[in-house]
């Protein structure tokens, strides 16, 4: 256990989980909550991140909840000074404010694609702007946790903006994981297939759930604490210390398959 201890062991570190009042960045603060790490939850949505800050309380971890909207710079700004001031600098950023929507191609506003690339791609390149100076001035390694997608590449059907935006995030995740090598700041991605959340709910069609059950290995869907794993991992100083750049896929095999 003192081995597992060492490796995984986040006891000290300061989490900062951009839309983590969701379930999947939810669960994954969990995660690192129990791996000993004190979590800072950070949300448009006031109330999910009070209730999800409480729940790490309830680990045995300090926690805050800070409601933030991740597309304006100043308010990571403040957020940031926030946690620094409660809890210390962060340690680990997880990036997974997202949103989604299913409008035909030819029927997307400037107004919807602008505010799926501000939540999804936007917020992320400037949250690793804050957070990611932050621990560069302060000489920390740090560890930097994009949520991508399976539909980062190729990408999937229905949701063109979406799948535009998730493309974005492996490029930033892997020029900031070169530009970062030699500062002992890491960045790297998840790419989460199928958790069905209420973001994607709206597009899973009996008929769409049937296809991807039939392009999925494992022939479900995941659940959010599987995320879990693949979190501590990545976050870990010592058990992911040379790797930065990857794109991790959680999606059952989904990106395995072919026909």
């Amino acid at each position: 256990m003192d081995y597992l201890e060492n490796l995984y062991g986040l006891l000290g570190k300061v989490a900062a989980v951009i839309g983590g009042g969701g379930v999947l960045a939810g669960a994954m603060a969990a995660g690192l909550a129990h791996a000993g790490a004190d979590i800072a939850i950070l949300d448009v949505n006031q109330r999910n991140a009070d209730a999800t800050a409480e729940a790490m309380k309830k680990i045995g971890v300090r926690a805050m909840a800070v409601a933030v909207n991740a597309a304006v710079k100043d308010d990571l700004r403040r957020a940031s000074d926030t946690i620094k001031a409660e809890l210390g600098t962060a340690d680990i950023l997880i990036n997974a404010a997202g949103i989604n929507s299913s409008t035909p191609y030819f029927e997307i506003t400037e107004d919807e694609y602008d505010k799926i690339m501000a939540v999804n791609l936007k917020s992320m390149f400037f949250s690793c702007q804050v957070f990611g100076k932050q621990m560069i001035d302060e000489g920390k390694k740090g560890s930097i946790i994009n949520i991508s997608s399976a539909s980062s590449g190729p990408p999937l059907s229905k949701v063109f903006t979406y799948s535009i935006s998730k493309a974005g995030v492996n490029n930033l995740t892997q020029w900031l994981a070169r530009e970062w090598a030699t500062t002992g700041i890491r960045v790297n991605a998840i790419a989460p297939g199928f958790f069905p959340a209420e973001q994607n709910r709206q597009i899973l069609t009996a008929e769409r759930v049937a296809d991807i059950m039939r392009h999925t290995p494992m022939a479900r869907f995941g659940e959010a604490e599987e995320l879990v794993g693949a979190t501590i991992w990545l976050a870990s100083e010592s058990a992911s210390s040379f790797v930065t750049g990857a794109i991790i896929r959680v999606d059952g095999g989904y990106t395995a398959m072919t026909i």
